[in-house]
């Protein structure tokens, strides 16, 4: 029996399990809200609560994923359980981030193009798929780009009139629709290649004002109010995405995995979202 041990179980864990779950996987999720340990169990989750002891469940797991954020650099779990580095296991998958690129100033960036990250939670990110990737674990590291789907999509803010178009000339993102991201790594399980980086995004970085016309089109409302980034007060970690442009190829996950997007643009995840949302 296939068993998960998904670190920090949080959005793009959870939408892996619903895939494995059903194919009679058993999945354990940590979390660190012990409110959260009965929806987890509602979804077929085994809960852990975390901090606690890992060891019982590292003898059970045959692969791991980490979704967790570093602390000052370092993966929390590697530092606090070294015991799993010893996990015997067939495959171990690290969710990082697209941010480790840094910013291109809208050129193009693959999976060989070194780590250029500005200081702060990319750098930190860069760090700690060194620290999984030299583990001896059979890492696969997925540095995924701006993270959307049910839930977190950007409908709500524009029926409620707290979208804003930020304009900043030359401004690019890359994103990634969850269901993507849980059959990119699901493909990564069937086809494991330890030490391999891959990129998860779609087909189309485009700029956010774009997206947000969008989505108020598809609801037939009017756009959002457009603001300059240098006269949008933002908080610090937003400030920091548009502080940064870079466009992201996704050749690899293609390739290698034969990973076919289900949402190759966002065109076609925000019209899914909205479906659901009206159902």
């Amino acid at each position: 029996m296939k068993t998960l041990l998904s670190l920090g179980h949080g959005y793009c864990a959870a939408a892996l399990a619903r895939r494995l779950i059903p194919q009679g996987w058993t999945v354990i999720g940590t979390t660190r809200n012990p409110a959260r340990a009965a929806a987890l169990q509602a979804a077929g989750v085994e809960p852990l609560v975390w901090p606690g002891d890992l060891g019982p469940v590292l003898d059970r797991a045959t692969h791991i994923l980490c979704s967790a954020g570093p602390v000052a650099g370092k993966d929390p779990f590697l530092t606090a359980v070294p015991k799993i580095a010893q996990a015997q296991v067939e495959w171990v998958g690290y969710l990082s981030t697209t941010g480790v690129y840094g910013d291109r100033q809208g050129a193009w960036v693959d999976e060989t193009t070194p780590p250029a990250p500005a200081r702060g939670r990319s750098g930190d990110r860069v760090e700690a798929e060194q620290q999984w990737l030299s583990s001896g674990l059979p890492v696969h590291v997925f540095r995924l780009a701006g993270i959307y789907g049910p839930g977190r999509g950007p409908f709500q803010k524009v029926k409620d009139g707290t979208a804003r178009r930020i304009l900043k000339d030359g401004q690019v993102f890359s994103r990634i629709h969850v269901e993507d991201i849980a059959q990119v790594l699901e493909a990564s399980i069937h086809r494991p290649n330890p030490g391999a980086i891959y990129n998860v995004c779609d087909d189309e970085p485009t700029a956010p004002e774009v997206v947000l016309e969008h989505a108020a089109d598809l609801l037939g409302l009017p756009h959002p109010p457009a603001i300059r980034f240098e006269d949008a007060a933002l908080p610090p970690m937003a400030r920091s995405f548009y502080e940064e442009s870079r466009r992201v190829r996704n050749d690899r996950i293609k390739t290698e995995l034969g990973v076919t997007l289900l949402y190759p643009t966002w065109r076609e995840g925000l019209a899914e979202i909205l479906a659901a949302e009206e159902t």
